[in-house]
């Protein structure tokens, strides 16, 4: 078979499949990670003398996620290596044996299966893709092909999902925006966290607040502090050190100066010291959490006092972060305090301070924003990321990618699978799918086409 420009051909010799021994497969991904019902199949074809029949599969979908246009494709990276990596073991056999009664002769014929007759080709991951363009192919065995497609969908599914989530907030957003992935708190378990963080930063975010994605996948890592934070302090006299290492003078009494020459007095007193401990810790990355108590009256100007004594002693504050309240109104106000106190000061890079903002953000709320002209330059999403909740498909909580993993072809005769009742919106082609792309110049839109072919039989589809 031919390659094509938009697919990615693995093979047990391929550079793929070598680069993918690079990155330790997550332990949960193995042979038993699938349907009881894949190894029911498996026995049937091997009882009856199928299991060597060469088959083809398709990887599709037909419904693009959140009421949208497109979908991204995501996930390939795992397939590759949960099938270079499929192998059975002692452990697994006997473990399956408490599930389902086989004989002997099938528990051995299934240690001896591993993957170097199945050849997939594949859209490339990243891809834009559209309902019922195979994102992948999967030929080989007929029983070994049937093993892979549960964990196949499952690693497809969630990432592609993700993936599709974490665009749309960047199309929202706007490309000068930075985006952050904040839910791993929310996420659905470890693994769930670990694939939101990486597939996020795939689809568009520029890093996340967890520690050990960024360092498995080599991603930016980003956080402040909480409000927790601000609310275990009480007062200035809870602060026993009073220098920045490495400088000189009293900075705590520096920033209480700083404050009355703002004539901002009044100020919350806990919430100041909490923000000169940790400007302590982070003199050159000091950025505050400002309404734990109330952002425009204390927060704002505890930051501004501090930020003001860390220019004196020569370091600089990165921004404020707001976690609550109106955040367009909250975003503007703080702004035009950023550049009074520039003008006043003299000090123009005050103006530029970062404004980041989280709480329950969503693609919807984040074009609100923009309708209603807000100043924040960074917006942290945590739950209405992860968890995919729609608004858009009437209130779903969960919105989700139905991946299909259809048999078309077979001995070089086509299949035809279709739904219950021969409905129209289930119907699958037969053959070998190939997509491919058309770009109109004016308007910009996609065309896809699909050319299936088998035993001479060949038409296309849009």
């Amino acid at each position: 078979m031919e390659r094509m420009p938009t697919e990615e051909k693995m093979t047990s010799e391929g550079r793929t499949m070598t680069a993918a021994k690079e990155d330790a497969i997550n332990s949960n991904i193995n042979p038993l990670l699938t349907d009881l019902y894949q190894f029911s199949m498996a026995y049937a074809y091997w009882k009856t003398g199928k299991h060597n029949d060469k088959a083809v599969f398709d990887l599709f979908f037909r419904k693009n996620p959140f009421g949208g246009e497109f979908t991204i494709f995501a996930g390939l990276e795992e397939c590759l290596k949960f099938v270079q990596n499929f192998k059975f073991t002692d452990s697994m056999i006997q473990n399956l044996k408490t599930k389902i009664i086989c004989p002997e002769k099938f528990w051995k014929w299934l240690m001896t299966l591993d993957s170097k007759e199945v050849k997939i080709y594949a859209m490339k991951e990243g891809s834009i893709v559209f309902p019922r363009c195979p994102l992948m192919r999967i030929e080989g065995p007929l029983a070994i092909c049937q093993l892979l497609e549960t964990t196949l969908l499952c690693l497809v599914n969630y990432p592609s999902l993700i993936c599709t989530n974490a665009a749309r907030h960047r199309w929202a957003a706007g490309k000068e925006k930075d985006l952050l992935e904040f839910g791993m708190r929310r996420a659905q378990g470890p693994d769930g966290a670990m694939s939101a963080s990486k597939y996020a930063v795939m689809g568009g975010f520029n890093g996340t607040s967890n520690v050990l994605a960024s360092i498995k996948f080599g991603l930016a890592c980003n956080g402040t502090h909480a409000h927790s934070f601000v609310a275990a302090f009480q007062g200035i006299d809870e602060l026993k050190q009073r220098s920045i290492e490495g400088g000189k003078g009293d900075f705590v009494q520096l920033c209480v100066e700083k404050r009355k020459l703002l004539k901002k007095e009044n100020t919350n007193e806990g919430e100041l010291a909490a923000f000169i401990s940790f400007a302590q810790a982070f003199p050159d990355r000091f950025l505050a959490l400002i309404d734990t108590y109330d952002t425009i009256a204390s927060g704002l100007w505890n930051f501004l006092a501090v930020s003001l004594a860390l220019h004196d002693i020569g370091h600089k504050s990165l921004g404020v972060r707001l976690d609550s309240g109106d955040l367009a109104y909250l975003s503007k106000e703080c702004r035009k305090e950023f550049s009074k106190i520039a003008e006043e000061h003299k000090i123009p890079y005050f103006k530029k301070f970062k404004i980041v903002a989280s709480n329950g953000l969503s693609e919807e709320i984040i074009y609100e924003l923009k309708r209603q002209g807000h100043e924040i330059d960074t917006f942290g999403v945590g739950t209405n990321l992860v968890t995919c909740k729609s608004t858009v498909t009437h209130n779903q909580w969960c919105e989700m990618i139905f991946m299909i993993f259809a048999s078309i072809a077979r001995f070089g005769v086509c299949l035809q699978a279709c739904g219950i009742e021969w409905s129209a919106k289930n119907q699958n082609q037969p053959g070998r799918g190939k997509g491919y792309d058309s770009w109109k110049e004016k308007p910009v839109s996609p065309i896809w086409y699909i050319r299936r072919t088998c035993s001479g039989y060949s038409h296309g589809s849009r």
